[in-house]
């Protein structure tokens, strides 16, 4: 759901790096793929690719965990994280076919309580509008609250009245999780289950996806899962797994290659597997349309991609003259994608289990590349390129906010004085509290993170979450006349590019 945004945004011209001739599917995959690994610091890939109506490829590479022996395989699970909306988005799509809702029907006919912010906005949002991103707020926003946190499905859908939407309805694509999250709800309202349950009956089960959850418990308790990791100063972290059983519509589900290629055939079969129909093939095309426009024209660097727009879960552009179907998928520790090739008839999914690499894109062009008959350049060594420019330069702006502090700069007013609670309209409340070691921050809504607070100068304080998803940042302090009104926090951009104005009650 989160760090794919970073590294979407970028395809840089590929350095040339042949193989040599022959298959680069056949002869040089492999190779292709531990070599990327070992550049990038990844611990495990796994990976399927189907083409034909067979499973062509189906491995995992490295391993689930550092410092242990036990190898990523095809039955790994992962947390798949965004790659969950397609699913939601073809459940919401074959409850339109069935005539148990309409996808142009209000969101307040299925559920009384949801409300924006805007009350026109409130009457007119339908249920095509929140599965394609154009309910008027921007890409992640409230997501600080949302991602990991300790509320309900309900209080998040109903936290999202206090946000104040970025943008009009249908005026602007903005990539809203929360979107997802009321699909889930919708689809709970128009039958007689749960999402969860629909998508356990509906999908996983029919495609023999055995290995496949949408509850954190699953990934948790799973002897054959694979650990996330992030880079830090060039080094591996072990994080925690995110537990987004609230948000799950939008990105709950745990997977498998193995399982995912059987999404895949379905998918490129006009919804049949292994004989049967799962999904009617009209739904499938349901989910293909573009609703919404991304990016209206092509950029300078990619003269063989010229849009990208957005049907129901899935991202839908043109690639060398082919239709390509795909979504990434970002959570704490993974990076993940999915990527159908209808008109080549052909498609694969690829599993991460760190979330600082790019190579999951660029693996993604590669096997586009490779499908579309184009001559082979190696994709993965341009990307790690401007990856490296990209960290660099975040790592000097990380040394400079360090250095800050390194002189012991104090602020204007008392420890004392910065202490206490504050509160945001949407996140809710957090509290500094005075420690011997200075200032620490407390979230109420994420009771495993804090915040180490040291001045960086008279109104600034430098902070470093206990999460390193959340990253370090400069907040400053509102003071007037000796007294704090109010800290404006900040948190890294894969998880909310906004930052949220905290005042103080207390």
């Amino acid at each position: 759901m989160k760090k794919v945004f970073v590294a979407i945004l970028f395809f840089l011209g590929a350095a040339s790096l042949s193989f040599g001739q022959g298959d680069f599917l056949k002869d040089s995959l492999d190779n292709y793929i531990k070599r990327e690994m070992n550049i990038w610091k990844i611990p495990g890939v796994a990976i399927g690719i189907v083409k034909d109506g067979k499973v062509v490829v189906l491995k995992g590479y490295g391993v689930k965990e550092i410092g242990r022996t036990e190898p990523v395989d095809e039955n790994t699970l992962f947390q798949i994280a965004s790659n969950t909306k397609a699913f939601t988005g073809t459940a919401i799509a074959m409850l339109d076919n069935e005539k148990r809702l309409s996808l142009d029907e209000r969101v307040l006919k299925y559920i009384p309580w949801f409300a924006l912010k805007d009350p026109n906005a409130t009457e007119m949002v339908t249920v095509k509008d929140i599965l394609c991103h154009r309910i008027g707020f921007s890409t992640f926003q409230s997501d600080f609250l949302n991602w990991n946190c300790n509320l309900t499905e309900e209080e998040l859908i109903k936290n999202m009245r206090n946000v104040d939407a970025k943008h009009k309805l249908r005026y602007k694509y903005g990539y809203c999780n929360m979107g997802y999250v009321t699909a889930g709800a919708v689809i709970k309202a128009v039958t007689d289950t749960s999402w969860q349950d629909f998508f356990q009956h509906r999908f996983f089960d029919k495609l023999d996806m055995k290995r496949s959850s949408v509850y954190y418990s699953k990934i948790v308790s799973d002897s054959n899962a694979a650990k996330p990791y992030t880079l830090i100063n060039g080094q591996l972290v072990r994080l925690d797994y995110a537990n987004i059983d609230n948000i799950g519509a939008c990105a709950g589900i745990n997977s498998s290659a193995s399982d995912m290629t059987h999404w895949l055939l379905m998918q490129l079969n006009n919804g049949r597997y292994n004989g049967v129909e799962v999904v009617p093939e009209t739904v499938i095309k349901t989910t293909r349309n573009s609703y919404t426009i991304n990016r209206e024209s092509a950029i300078p660097s990619r003269p063989y991609n010229h849009f990208a727009n957005y049907g129901l879960g899935w991202v839908l552009e043109d690639m060398y003259g082919s239709l390509a179907v795909s979504h990434n998928g970002g959570a704490n520790g993974f990076v993940t994608n999915t990527t159908l090739l209808p008109e080549l008839n052909a498609g694969f999914v690829i599993l991460t289990n760190t979330d600082a690499n790019w190579f999951y894109v660029a693996l993604r062009q590669q096997l586009i590349s490779y499908f579309a008959g184009q001559p082979y350049s190696n994709i993965s060594a341009a990307y790690y390129k401007r990856f490296e420019t990209n960290d660099k330069k975040d790592q000097e702006e990380i040394k400079a906010l360090e250095d800050k502090t390194k002189s012991n700069p104090k602020l204007s007013v008392s420890n004392d004085a910065v202490a206490g609670k504050y509160k945001n309209a949407v996140y809710g409340e957090i509290e500094i509290r005075k420690t011997k070691k200075g200032l620490t921050m407390y979230f109420s809504h994420h009771p495993f993170l804090k915040g180490e607070l040291v001045p960086t100068g008279a109104e600034t304080l430098l902070c470093k979450f206990s999460d390193p998803t959340y990253g370090i940042h400069e907040f400053p302090l509102e003071i007037i006349n000796g007294k704090v009104k109010s800290i404006t926090v900040k948190v890294n951009d894969f998880v909310d590019y906004d930052p949220y104005r905290f005042e103080k009650t207390e």
